[in-house]
């Protein structure tokens, strides 16, 4: 497959003799010689406040760190086909040489100072090429960002690259594109990293990035993290704006951070969540966003917590290894101080029935005009003429040429989280019977079976993050569980009420700090130590 974008990664050719060289790689990763510190700094699984703690005793310059992740994506993204980088940002070194002055001028770091971003390249980014994954798009460089990419600007951060993707976001299975090819998983090559943020997902897991941002209509935060040892975040919808992301289903999208630490997670949602003009759904987070959320990281914040067991989705159907992992999870919160309970929803097969709804005409029709603004390229069909994708997203693409609303009883409505019957009743239904048994979160295994093998289609099943946060619009939030065989990770996810992340975010960190089931990798884990 042609692939005349990559090779903006002319800026790996641009730079690959000076990011290979021996002498670029040592300064890369060696510490300056200060009376602080003596050692190199560790780029492998590093967070944003150990790069910030390096930065702070003078062991480490955002140029350095930059340059390390170039080197990084340049050793291991093709060469091990791994393929989860569209392009790299031709003007990230230069943006470290200035977030380096700037610091030695103020001494001060703003809250992403000098964190190189993996960035989904379904989000705008001024300056950069957007794609979606499609070739239809091939050459649109956007003249402002994205919302939350605007924030993490703002907030300091550095955009690293974009990232290969399920071709306009089409399938939660497996990240495949007409721009970039199929991302692999980097914990093992011959499986997928699920869909559709899968190249986030693998570049952050291998380390070509500090954190990164994914989009999830369905599932594609979630599973995506979830078979790549990730935490992800799918945010209470309102919460963060979706202003400047190409869309799926509008009514359902979400963005949100794909990191290797919750803390490091909690600090993107911090810099992106709140109130935005442009997408009106925000005004329902209004006095609803904490001043911050890091003050919810408690060590033992599952102590005296009551957490509910959706036996619906792990009674049947669910893969031996997944079990047994997802059964030590709730011993492990036990252990730590939580009461768990069986939950059952009442009604849950009817209530999650006719919820999705065909919109993508309409959205898609309305990023063109207000984004792209190409007379060669303003409808569905526009998309469909250009051609280049896989029979995958053709027959989608055809699907939602004739498909529009809701499949069954398509006389109601399809709305928003706030606005729509169904799912209002929905949500309600789940969070009373979360109010009856008085419980913080509600848990179940991200997927019930480990990732499938690259092309079998049948082993493609186990899929739980489609089933409830989508459609209610509650919060949802994944995180490592552990490993199956062939060193294939799995995630355990923690469902809550709307607007409800601060407790989220307590339980999984206690989790987190209790399990400590994030691993590196080992394949990837060589340069940079």
């Amino acid at each position: 497959m042609p692939r005349p974008i990559r090779l903006l990664h002319q800026l790996r050719i641009n730079f690959c003799l000076v990011l290979l060289s021996p002498f670029w790689l040592a300064a890369a990763y060696a510490q300056p010689k200060t009376a602080a510190s003596s050692s190199r700094f560790d780029l492998l699984e590093t967070t944003i406040s150990d790069i910030h703690r390096a930065f702070r005793n003078g062991s480490l310059t955002s140029e350095q760190l930059v340059k390390a992740y170039l080197a990084r994506i340049q050793a291991y993204d093709q060469p091990t086909k791994l393929n989860s980088i569209i392009l790299v940002n031709p003007e990230a070194i230069a943006t470290a040489r200035a977030l380096d002055a700037e610091f030695k001028k103020t001494g001060k770091l703003r809250p992403l100072h000098f964190i190189p971003v993996i960035v989904k390249d379904n989000f705008n980014t001024k300056g950069l090429q957007t794609t979606g994954g499609s070739i239809a798009l091939k050459g649109f460089v956007p003249t402002e960002d994205a919302w939350q990419v605007q924030k993490l600007r703002e907030a300091g951060a550095i955009i690293l690259a974009k990232s290969n993707m399920a071709e306009w976001a089409f399938t939660p299975m497996h990240s495949q594109s007409s721009m970039a090819g199929e991302t692999l998983n980097p914990y093992n090559l011959a499986y997928v990293p699920a869909g559709s943020s899968g190249g986030t997902a693998a570049a952050v897991a291998a380390n070509l990035g500090a954190i990164g941002l994914g989009s999830d209509t369905g599932n594609s935060i979630r599973g995506p993290s979830s078979h790549n040892a990730l935490v992800g975040f799918r945010t209470s919808l309102g919460l963060v704006s979706r202003y400047g992301i190409i869309p799926l289903y509008t009514r359902n999208d979400v963005g949100g951070p794909m990191c290797r630490t919750v803390e490091d997670a909690v600090r993107v949602l911090e810099a992106t969540a709140g109130y935005d003009p442009h997408d009106p759904i925000t005004k329902n987070s209004q006095g609803k966003v904490p001043k911050n959320y890091t003050q919810f990281l408690r060590k033992d914040g599952l102590k005296g917590a009551r957490i509910g067991v959706i036996r619906q989705l792990t009674a049947t159907n669910i893969h031996p290894e997944i079990k047994q992992l997802f059964d030590q999870a709730i011993a492990d919160m036990t252990r730590s101080g939580a009461q768990v309970v069986d939950v059952t929803i009442p009604n849950f097969d009817s209530l999650r029935a006719n919820q999705w709804c065909a919109d993508f005409r309409v959205d898609i029709e309305n990023y063109l005009q207000t984004f792209v603004k190409r007379d060669t390229l303003k409808t569905l069909e526009d998309i469909i003429r250009v051609g280049g994708y896989s029979d995958i997203v053709r027959n989608r693409l055809i699907t939602q040429q004739t498909h529009s609303g809701r499949a069954n009883h398509p006389e109601i409505p399809c709305g928003d989280a706030f606005t729509d019957p169904l799912r209002i009743a929905y949500r309600k239904a789940v969070e009373a019977e979360m109010d009856r048994l008085h419980v913080d979160a509600l848990i179940y295994p991200s997927w019930n079976y480990p990732p499938a093998q690259v092309g079998d289609a049948k082993g493609y099943k186990g899929d739980n993050s489609q089933l409830i946060a989508p459609a209610t619009g509650q919060p949802a939030f994944t995180i490592p569980m552990g490993f199956t065989t062939g060193n294939l990770p799995a995630g355990i996810q923690f469902l809550g009420r709307m607007f409800a992340e601060p407790t989220l975010i307590r339980l999984i960190y206690g989790y987190e700090q209790a399990t400590h089931h994030r691993a590196a990798p080992k394949q990837f884990a060589a340069l940079g130590q």
